[in-house]
């Protein structure tokens, strides 16, 4: 059984994260400090524009909570309050947290409960912090947010917060400029993952549309094909068993394929993960295969128990070292398996240990 994860649980690394609330409905609850009188909507997405599902007055405690039918389907939705807007994803049936201020409704607050819910934050609030220092011009130089949300985006090419990220305005500037070869690359690669994965999604043909009518302006490709993107990687330092720090960037420019796999080898299937993983290895370690495994259990000393049996580089996420490695490569349950190129690219995501290998063949 894979694990999903909340940034909580990646921290704490201790438990599943389970749904909470009503079997067919989702729920959004929290508090807003300083709200007294003011009203707080719950709005949806619909054509051309968003609908109010729900509103309340808050009174001086600000506690408020709205549940609404699941749709069967992610979604993203929003509060809003004197005309300051916090945008949140639904995937299914989950308990989402919000804590703010009235004040900065979009700026100051706290999401948990889902993992999407949280990175969303996340990144909502990296572009807010970069506007509020720069101004809305500043998003379109900014390389350093663009690396981030594009690594984001190639690790979850057809999930919602990848959606998100490329849609994402902020005024009149876009995160993702489709006058941009590069920006235009990305949104290919989503366009063509929902093609492949959710096609009768409705965003798909938005995407797709996004893409096809602003090919031939950037010139990105002379076909009808779409080309996947490839990123540059988000270096792990992590220590081995060994006690030796152990860089991904530096594992990954030797020339070799390498898998970068996030594990937990206090999970019960755990072994027959490894032991997959291990006929792999010995069959390609010869043509140029590495692996680069991180667990991220709670115990230490599990986690060295194991490692000492493993002929691949193993290094340990603590808790000290938080939660940014798997932010960073958009990990949302375990194990999950990331397929590095001779070139040092992040060139695919695997979450199905099955197709590993395939993967793998590809590159070496």
């Amino acid at each position: 059984m894979k694990k999903y994860l909340s940034l909580v649980v990646v921290i704490a690394v201790s438990a599943m994260l389970w749904s909470c609330g009503d079997k067919n409905s989702w729920t959004i609850k929290g508090s807003v400090e300083g709200a007294d009188s003011t009203t707080l909507v719950l709005e949806a997405p619909g054509y051309g524009g968003w609908y109010a599902l729900d509103s309340v007055m808050l009174d001086k405690n600000g506690k408020f909570k709205f549940s609404q039918p699941a749709l069967g389907y992610p979604e993203v939705f929003r509060l809003v309050a004197n005309n300051h807007k916090v945008y949140f994803p639904i995937d299914s049936i989950e308990t989402v947290k919000f804590n703010g201020y009235a004040s900065a409704l979009d700026s100051a607050y706290t999401l948990e409960g889902s993992v999407m819910a949280e990175m969303m934050m996340t990144i909502d609030q990296k572009i807010a912090a970069i506007v509020a220092k720069g101004g809305e011009q500043a998003l379109a130089t900014d390389s350093l947010l663009k690396r981030e949300l594009s690594g984001m985006i190639i690790g979850d090419t057809d999930g919602l917060l990848s959606y998100y990220i490329i849609n994402k305005r902020v005024g009149n500037t876009a995160i993702f400029d489709v006058n941009n070869k590069k920006d235009l690359r990305i949104i290919g690669a989503v366009a063509n993952k929902f093609s492949q994965q959710r096609p009768k999604d409705p965003r798909t043909e938005s995407l797709k549309r996004l893409f096809l009518e602003n090919r031939r302006v950037s010139s990105v490709s002379s076909g009808d094909t779409i080309q996947v993107a490839q990123t540059a990687l988000f270096d792990i330092k992590l220590y081995d068993n060994k006690g030796v720090l152990q860089s991904l960037n530096e594992v990954a420019s030797k020339g070799n394929v390498t898998v970068l796999n996030f594990t937990i080898y206090a999970d019960e299937k755990s072994p027959l993960f490894n032991i997959a993983l291990n006929k792999i290895y010995e069959a390609h370690k010869e043509a140029g295969l590495e692996i680069y495994q991180v667990s991220v259990d709670d115990s230490e000393l599990l986690w060295k128990e194991a490692a000492e049996n493993l002929p691949w580089i193993t290094v340990y996420n603590s808790k000290a070292d938080g939660a940014n490695n798997l932010l960073n490569y958009n990990v949302t349950l375990l194990p999950m398996s990331y397929v590095i190129d001779r070139n040092g690219e992040l060139v695919e995501r695997i979450d199905d240990v099955n197709q590993l290998e395939k993967a793998i063949k590809k590159y070496l």
